[in-house]
């Protein structure tokens, strides 16, 4: 099995996202939109953006 998107409503009414693993973890969330339809747009830009992202390592602050 693979992982998936899981779009639900928060405390607020907003519409949100959590990407979870095939073991059930959650390894990504979205912020809060105020439509469905801007929910889905917020995944699919994940999915377009992350498979070329590069992994930048930031300096720890002091």
């Amino acid at each position: 099995m693979s992982g998936k998107f899981e779009v639900y409503r928060d405390k607020a009414g907003e519409f949100r996202f959590r990407l979870k693993a095939s073991n059930g973890q959650v390894i990504a969330s979205g912020q809060g939109y105020k439509t469905k339809e801007s929910c889905l747009h917020g995944i699919e830009s994940v999915r377009k953006n992350a498979a070329d992202a590069k992994i930048v390592e930031l300096e720890e602050v002091r």
